[in-house]
């Protein structure tokens, strides 16, 4: 078995590392420990805008990054550590989580903590959730990977991931909320997520006398950086994959009541429609059809906007004001 401590707080960097890992060591099995600067990692099968409070989420700068597998959505920061397992699938349960949460468990219960595996793929003390797991088979081995919250900030948590629920009906999975705790009220005083860190690596190590601990090379660190490039930081990865969707939205504003509503599909607007008690004098039909095609992006939808005579429209309106309506 490989350890693998990675090097880097990037959140796009840690991804795209467990893909890269996938690649390079097709039979070894290994174990990768990462921490993220504030982060939301998003499930494989996820609606994007359906699990992030958007404004939240760019306000503050929170990097949001798809992963290969499944599950909900879980947000990083420095006071969560992240593992990964990769192993052959060969004859193994794709759906035991338990052989994979043991040595974390093992860590915690030495500790006096009495954290335990339950339902299909969560760690819990006292009946409060402290690390989520997900799984992938890829390339003929199995991934396992998620998180343990040590000191994370949980009204951050909370605000990134708060979202209104009406906005979005679409097939795609919604993350379970919930009760989630920080270990670090179990922990002895003074205890940081490095410390325990540096306890599960030790616990690896006991169970694996062969483990061998190695770093990512130069060539390594190129290689993932550019797969970050390639797909982990993008727009058409981290939103554009996101499974088809219907949005709907509603704004009262001084020119009058707004309503909008989107059909969209990988990403991009396909049929529109805007309801209102607003006055135009030119046809809404017009700004429908500019909106068709165009990404849910708020970035493309305010280059659109700041091209087009917006009071013939809906009357005295600013561009800030619209695009409140594609949030």
């Amino acid at each position: 078995m490989f350890i693998i401590d990675s090097p880097s707080h990037d959140a796009y960097f840690n991804i795209a590392s467990e893909e890269y890992l996938l690649t390079k060591y097709p039979k070894e099995p290994i174990f990768l420990l990462y921490m993220n600067d504030p982060s939301i990692i998003i499930g494989k099968f996820q609606n994007t805008l359906a699990e992030i409070n958007l404004d939240y989420v760019n306000d503050n700068k929170i990097k949001v990054v798809r992963r290969m597998s499944g599950g909900g959505a879980v947000y990083h920061d420095l006071g969560n550590l992240n593992f990964s397992f990769h192993t052959l699938l060969g004859n193994l349960d794709f759906m035991d989580f338990s052989t994979f949460t043991q040595p974390i468990v093992s860590v915690l219960n030495k500790l006096n903590i009495p954290a335990k595996l339950e339902g299909r793929n969560d760690l819990l003390v006292d009946g409060k959730k402290f690390s989520g797991n997900a799984k992938l088979a890829k390339n003929g081995k199995m991934v396992q990977h998620g998180t343990i919250l040590i000191d994370s900030q949980m009204q951050i948590l909370s605000d990134a991931l708060k979202v209104n629920p009406l906005k979005f009906v679409d097939k795609a999975v919604k993350s379970n909320r919930a009760r989630v705790t920080n270990l670090i009220g179990y922990l002895p005083q003074g205890f940081t997520t490095v410390k325990f860190k540096e306890l599960l690596i030790a616990e690896m190590q006991r169970e694996n006398p062969d483990a061998e601990i190695i770093h990512f090379s130069a060539t390594d660190i190129q290689n993932i950086e550019h797969l970050v490039k390639e797909k982990y930081e993008t727009w058409d990865w981290n939103f554009g994959f996101s499974p088809n969707y219907n949005f709907k939205k509603a704004i009262k504003i001084p020119a009058g009541f707004i309503e909008l509503h989107l059909d969209v599909h990988k990403g991009s607007i396909e049929h529109a429609k805007i309801f209102g008690d607003f006055f135009a004098s030119e046809s809404i039909h017009e700004l429908e059809q500019l909106l068709i095609g165009k990404k849910h992006q708020l970035e493309e939808v305010r280059a659109l906007l700041e091209t087009i005579d917006l009071t013939s429209y809906f009357g005295k309106v600013d561009v800030v004001e619209i695009l409140e309506l594609f949030k």
